[in-house]
């Protein structure tokens, strides 16, 4: 049974000892802090004691965090770690709140061994030396894990590298960004490309087995200057194989560039970590919010919040022969989402083929789904961006998801196939066993099975080049006849056409028939009435399977535009053929939902599930979001069961026919389904939360 436990409003429940206290900038780093060393340091909670009040001198003081061994009596003598956390604007040098606020409370300790300082941005560790002299810090990579000796804490071996719990990784990310940032004297762009190839080095070594790792600087060396050399010639030689394997991305005269000093710190705080093991969502949050803060460009780049892209990606369903392309990548997030369902597919498939689930595969089993999984990604799993730095970014975002990063190409994908490099047609025509010759023009490019996409959008970056324009129906003016209820296409090109118009019937292009297609689109495109034209080619040339219409904050706080989602699926040609010559598009049932709730507001601020007197919740002792779209792509699925529904989400079902007579309005709203009439009503009066709705699925 769930436990669900109210939160007042303005509190936080404590991690380790379950007491309520003010949410503020400081507790959010120490209960980031507690769930590391419950989930990664395995420290149990009884081990560990939240504001514990210590005897400093003549003051009774409060240290944030106390440790003692297992079977230690809790008293001030036998405090073995203290950690102390503050809000990210407090420095270590403060006189009152950095690190020498932490060495007193150490030295009040009798025999407390290890102390942290951190701010979630910079983190100190030391180690207390005490002897005749009196009482040294050596300054340490980590505080021990609880059944770690210190040997591991400055080399760890594989299987004590810890898989990265809720924001720890993102700190980690941060921070060593920060760093190189702020010591090294790089633009942001730069700082992040030099993090890049450090990363690429932490994966190639983790790859290397059997070896030893090879990653790692101790606590001495970080310290010192030549300790830091022999770090920055360590990586070296691992960045040197890094070259080699990925020589479509590196160059052979590329080398790290940062100072000694900076390396070796960014090293120790990344060592300890399975950048392989870790999480997906949880590398994929920390990697591309790193990405957004530095790469994000001017081109109507505004990358897609990760829960649209689940939603997306459930929706669209796609199987594990199907090549899948995504023709504006960006970071590379619907790539890596899209080849993490169709892994836990294989593995279910694995553990029904074998009758073991996979904690109990044999090594030869594992060795065989992850040949699998790297030929999948390899050979199924395509992204073109015209950004080149994009594209390095999501090749690495493939790399530390099952080294996908062979067929991710920078290009400019609306240009006529005939003009695509020769590297780029070659690299396709391999991966998808055809000839070069036949990427000849716009009509012979429909190669993929699945596309999901957030393509540029914005009247600030038209394309007015004729030569591109040419190859579009959405690049022509159209004309409403009055005479026959119906949009016609011209001879004539429009000067300009913003990019989302061309890349829909890009994506279109590019789709095998029957192919599907989840696409994010501004609403404009669906509900202006001058833009009509666009929804009767839409509608000529697929099925639409459903429209979700994306609440106003989706984008926020970088961008306000409305946006829905549309899941697409490709008529044939002989479809469209029959339709042309019946002068009648065949009728079916479309879905239609509006996501009211996206798990964050405008500021970016995270929105969790409240109860009925507005307090945050805790559900089995965790914060749930306050996000409908897991639950979208879930009546989405049942609905195509043809199950009856019975849901909170606010959607419906209406005809084709109830669009087409209303001008092709493919917003998410609401009809009377019951009378089928052509009366549009507003969503929240209609439909009352809870309804069962039982509707059809024609495709798919």
């Amino acid at each position: 049974m769930q436990e669900i436990v109210s939160i007042p409003d303005g509190k936080i429940r404590d991690y380790v000892d379950g007491k309520f206290r003010n949410d503020t900038p400081e507790e959010y780093v120490r209960q980031t802090i507690e769930k590391r060393l419950v989930d990664e340091h395995r420290y149990l909670r009884v081990q560990i004691a939240v504001e514990y009040a210590l005897k400093v001198g003549s003051k009774k003081l409060r240290a944030d965090i106390v440790i003692w061994n297992k079977d230690a009596e809790k008293t001030q003598d036998n405090a073995k770690i203290i950690i102390e956390c503050k809000k990210n604007s407090v420095q270590a040098a403060n006189a009152k709140d950095g690190i020498e606020q932490l060495k007193s409370y150490m030295s009040s300790c009798p025999n407390c061994e290890w102390g942290m300082w951190t701010n979630s941005i910079q983190k100190f560790v030391f180690r207390k030396i005490t002897d005749k002299t009196g009482i040294t810090y050596e300054e340490y990579n980590d505080i021990p894990s609880a059944e770690e000796n210190i040997s591991e804490i400055n080399r760890p071996t594989r299987t004590k590298l810890k898989t990265a719990v809720d924001d720890n990784l993102l700190f980690v990310f941060r921070g060593c960004h920060d760093h190189i940032y702020a010591n090294d004297g790089l633009h942001k762009d730069k700082a992040f490309f030099e993090f890049l190839k450090i990363i690429f080095c932490k994966i190639e070594d983790e790859r290397n087995v059997p070896n030893a790792l090879e990653f790692f600087s101790t606590s001495m060396e970080r310290k010192n200057p030549d300790g830091q050399l022999t770090v920055k010639n360590r990586i070296a030689k691992i960045f040197n194989r890094v070259k080699k394997r990925y020589d479509k991305i590196f160059k052979p005269n590329d080398s790290i560039e940062l100072n000694p000093r900076s390396l070796a710190y960014v090293v120790s705080e990344l060592q300890k970590y399975s950048l392989l093991n870790t999480n997906i969502d949880i590398k994929g949050k920390a990697y591309e919010e790193i990405v957004g803060a530095n790469l994000r460009g001017d081109r109507g780049e505004f990358f897609t919040p990760r829960n649209v892209m689940n939603m997306v990606v459930e929706m669209i369903n796609p199987q594990i022969n199907e090549t899948v392309l995504d023709s504006s990548c960006g970071t590379g997030g619907f790539l890596v989402i899209a080849m993490t369902h169709v892994m836990n597919r294989l593995e279910k498939d694995f553990e029904r083929e074998f009758e073991l689930p996979r904690e109990k595969w044999t090594q030869e089993i594992s060795l065989q789904f992850q040949q699998n999984i790297s030929q999948i990604a390899s050979s199924n799993y395509f992204g073109f961006d015209l950004n080149p730095d994009l594209v390095k970014a999501t090749k690495m975002n493939m790399v530390m998801n099952n080294d996908g990063s062979g067929n991710i190409f920078q290009a400019n994908s609306l240009l006529p196939p005939h003009e695509w490099s020769s590297d780029l047609k070659n690299a396709l025509s391999e991966a998808l066993q055809i000839s070069p010759k036949d990427l000849r023009t716009h009509n012979s490019i429909g190669l993929f099975d699945v596309i999901v996409t957030n393509p540029p959008f914005g009247s600030k970056i038209p394309i007015d080049d004729e030569h591109i324009l040419k190859q579009f129906d959405l690049a022509h003016k159209w004309n409403f006849d009055e005479n026959l209820n119906d949009w016609v296409m011209t001879d004539e090109l429009r000067s300009s056409v913003s990019p989302e118009i061309l890349f829909v019937e890009r994506c279109t292009q590019f789709l095998k028939p029957g192919g599907r297609m989840g696409i994010v689109l501004p609403d404009s495109i669906l509900g202006s009435p001058g833009l009509g034209y666009i929804r009767t080619w839409i509608i000529r040339h697929h099925k639409i399977l459903a429209s979700i219409d994306l609440h106003a904050d989706t984008f926020q706080p970088h961008n306000g535009t409305q946006t829905s989602v549309l899941i697409l699926q490709k008529k044939s040609q002989a479809e469209i053929d029959a339709e042309l010559i019946s002068k009648k598009i065949y009728d079916y049932d479309i879905f239609m939902a509006i996501v009211d709730k996206v798990g964050h507001d405008k500021r970016g601020n995270l929105t969790f599930k409240r109860d009925k007197d507005g307090n945050e919740i805790l559900i089995d002792g965790e914060k749930v979001p306050d996000d409908e779209t897991a639950d979208v792509a879930k009546i989405f699925n049942e609905w195509k069961k043809k199950l009856h529904i019975d849901s909170q989400i606010k959607f419906c079902t209406v005809k084709l026919s109830e669009i087409i007579s209303h001008g092709n309005r493919l917003e998410a709203s609401v009809f009377d389904v019951d009378a089928m009439k052509a009366r549009q009503l507003t969503l929240k009066n209609s439909v009352p939360l809870g309804e069962m709705i039982n509707s059809a699925y024609y495709g798919g």
